[in-house]
């Protein structure tokens, strides 16, 4: 297996509504709602070279967004809906117990999505005709603008089924309170909710509501692909909407181990990933990257950036077919599986940050690990309890509380309405607080 490790690789998200100083090791790019592009007020850049990495992750930023562990964001459960193809509770009334690919008794299970034969992929060598190859796989994309607290942010999806199932990244819907998805030919919207993620494998899948009579697109075998073969790439660049930008390149790179990382000690990583020097922009994530007949043999999901402010990255990662639908046809199955969340989780109603000694040390905090609070949503779980800014989850349902992961994993392991001891540390002291999740409309 080739490797390529960095702790330099960033999501495109910036962190302006931080506590004054950085809190991170950089902040990354912001845009306007115009997709302008406008200059954050970070510590000084570093020289440009190629150990600094950027995750092209939830796309445009068309206002200060923090990054937050899964189910630990701002109104990360907000967005989400009880879908009825989660696996069914045992007369217990537990639900089944997580046995990795084991399939429960989904009440509604959808059959299988199949990759075309892979006898039928299209040729190995020479260049594509990016504006044509695109024309085949536009009608089923869509844009996708998402609400993360009082910001905003963009990404790309695939429509995957007739009635309004899409395929995209978990990181483009991750704390999202709201989904709003485009289709791209039309310009119809719709409103949208989760119906299951693996944030493990960053892949989501998403139900438009009230859609029917929708084009899909077709998956091609990525097990086929090859060093060398021509590829497309295909996003919602820079969030600008309307016509997809697709760019054409090649595969250069198999089987990459990717770190990624979004900043304030959240990453995350990644193995099987497709390398291409396609050129890919912020807003492509979880767009198509696709072969010559069209059909999509991995979906983008990071991209190196070469300098400070870059926009755009020609060393592009994406996650191979084969990973989609091993992930994609469980969560139609309704299997068990404990990467897998469905439908509703907790929601605890702040956005935050792992802290590290030098910011507890400015701060005055009497910890030097945990979750610090950027931000509390009014009448959350978290506000209500009087957790405010800049204090720091120590532990969460008697599971111990060091960085945001740890903090998105204790969250996502319980269910709205659930009452949960939340221990926080503030200037003024320790303090432990029953709080009761907040759910889809709490």
């Amino acid at each position: 297996m080739s490797e390529m490790e960095n702790q330099g690789i960033y999501r495109t998200e910036p962190d302006a509504a931080s506590p004054q100083g950085s809190l991170s090791p950089i902040q990354a790019e912001s845009y306007g709602p115009a997709a302008q592009w406008m200059p954050p007020a970070p510590p000084a850049p570093p020289a440009p070279d190629n150990s600094l990495w950027h995750r092209i992750a939830a796309g445009v930023v068309l206002a200060a967004v923090i990054a937050a562990a899964a189910g630990a964001g701002v109104g990360w459960s907000l967005a989400r809906a009880i879908d009825n193809r989660a696996p069914v509770a045992q007369s217990n009334g537990q639900p089944p117990a997580s046995q990795g690919t084991q399939t429960a008794q989904p009440q509604n299970p959808e059959s299988p999505i199949n990759p075309a034969n892979p006898g039928s992929t299209s040729p190995n060598s020479g260049s594509l005709d990016a504006a044509a190859i695109a024309a085949k796989v536009d009608p089923a994309l869509v844009d996708i603008n998402t609400t993360v607290g009082t910001s905003q942010a963009a990404g790309t999806g695939q429509i995957i089924s007739s009635s309004g199932e899409v395929l995209t990244n978990n990181h483009v819907i991750d704390g999202s309170s709201t989904i709003q998805v485009t289709v791209v030919n039309t310009g119809r919207s719709y409103s949208a909710h989760v119906i299951a993620d693996d944030p493990t494998a960053d892949i989501a899948v998403i139900q438009m509501e009230g859609a029917s009579g929708l084009p899909t697109i077709s998956f091609g075998s990525s097990s086929a692909l090859t060093v060398g073969q021509p590829v497309v790439a295909i996003g919602n660049a820079l969030g600008n909407g309307g016509k997809p930008q697709a760019t054409a390149g090649s595969v250069t790179a198999l089987d990459q181990t990717i770190t990624a990382s979004e900043g304030g000690g959240k990453s995350e990583q990644l193995n099987g990933m497709v390398q291409t020097d396609a050129t890919i922009w912020p807003g492509d994530s979880g767009g198509p990257l696709v072969n010559a007949s069209g059909q999509v043999v991995a979906m983008i999901t990071a991209g190196e950036a070469q300098g400070f402010r870059s926009t755009s990255s020609n060393v592009a990662y994406a996650i191979p077919s084969a990973t989609i639908l091993t992930v994609v046809n469980e969560i139609r199955a309704g299997q068990s599986n404990p990467a897998i969340t469905y439908g509703q989780v907790g929601y605890i109603g702040v956005a935050a940050r792992t802290l590290d000694p030098q910011v507890a040390a400015q701060l005055g905090l009497s910890v030097t690990s945990g979750a610090l609070v950027e931000s509390v949503v009014p009448g959350g779980a978290a506000a209500n309890a009087g957790i405010s800014p800049q204090s720091v989850i120590t532990n969460v349902g008697g599971s111990t509380v060091a960085s945001i992961d740890d903090l998105g994993t204790a969250v996502r392991a319980h269910k709205p309405g659930d009452r949960v001891s939340v221990t926080w540390v503030d200037q003024s002291g320790t303090h432990t607080s029953t709080v009761t999740l907040g759910g889809v409309n709490g």
